[in-house]
């Protein structure tokens, strides 16, 4: 669905808790995530933590959008 989207025009980015199964089906803006059973937080952190983690991830697949690519890549801290 990923390279169908990106082939028609729209950029896409794909937030994963496994990168290498992002890498298998050909996304090409890759933002890790955090776990499987919570990929945009951390239970275990205090509210403003979370909320401060959740911020990060979403501020890099923006920016990850914004981002020419050539390929797969994946965006790391």
């Amino acid at each position: 669905m990923v390279k169908e989207i990106e082939r028609a025009g729209i950029p896409v980015v794909h937030i994963c808790t496994v990168v290498p199964i992002s890498l298998t089906v050909g996304a090409n803006r890759i933002v890790p995530a955090i776990a499987i059973p919570h990929p945009l937080g951390n239970p275990s952190m205090d509210k403003e933590e979370e909320k401060e983690l959740r911020r990060h991830i979403v501020e890099k697949a923006l920016k990850a959008l914004e981002t020419e690519v050539d390929g797969q890549t994946v965006f790391e801290d």
